[in-house]
């Protein structure tokens, strides 16, 4: 009889429903995988608001959470909203309840991970909308704008295009991107803790999807 696998639990809050469609297919993805190491079980509500999710959790022991979330442009509402949520982060680490806070945040969008699944993105874009062109190269698709790419169906196609050499192969894009903004001199900056660049593209989702694959022994420590 075949050894039965641990399962290992990861916490996730996220802005919106591609993230969570992503992190389902990654769990599944992995589970059905002979050569991972463990299962995974993912615990990822669409939740724009850490510090409402750390209350709403009812957990006995200490816990890692990251929140996917995006910084959308330099405009002062954005960058607003991006610091809202950092703080709600580091509100909800004072609630009491052994919860570490992690920053999972892309610049621009979500989308920027998604496609480096499939290719690098290197290009500094200088609105959202226009990650639509290289989703559609990427992916082998004619999607009209980001709306019709982020229809439910349209989405879960995408994601069946990709196994896990991809999830490994964009984790590796991702280092690479943050060690050019190193390299560039960007200003990394820091809030209540947490660190994030300004320029696009820059992103630190990869970060949790590493540390599960590590886990599952799926890449090397």
């Amino acid at each position: 009889m075949a050894k039965r696998k641990p399962t290992n639990k990861y916490y996730f809050s996220v802005e919106g429903e591609t993230e969570q469609w992503y992190l389902k297919w990654l769990q599944d993805t992995i589970n059905n995988t002979e050569k991972a190491a463990c299962k995974v079980s993912i615990d990822c509500p669409v939740r724009k608001n850490p510090l409402k999710h750390a209350k709403s959790l009812t957990v006995t022991r200490k816990i890692e959470i990251y929140h996917f979330f995006d910084y959308e442009s330099d405009e002062p509402l954005h960058v607003k909203g991006f610091q809202e949520a950092l703080d709600n982060m580091k509100k909800a680490e004072k609630i009491g309840k052994q919860i570490k806070y992690k920053s999972g945040y892309s610049n621009f969008t979500f989308d920027l991970w998604i496609i480096l699944h499939m290719t690098n993105c290197n290009a500094s874009f200088s609105h959202r909308k226009q990650y639509i062109t290289p989703i559609n190269r990427a992916f082998g698709e004619k999607f009209q704008n980001m709306d019709e790419f982020k229809e439910e169906n349209n989405f879960k196609r995408c994601l069946k295009k990709m196994d896990l050499s991809n999830v490994i192969a964009a984790v590796d894009r991702a280092r690479k991107i943050m060690q050019r903004n190193q390299d560039n001199g960007y200003t990394l900056y820091q809030y209540k803790g947490y660190q994030y660049y300004k320029e696009n593209p820059s992103l630190t989702a990869w970060e949790a999807i590493e540390k599960i694959l590590k886990d599952c022994e799926l890449i090397g420590k």
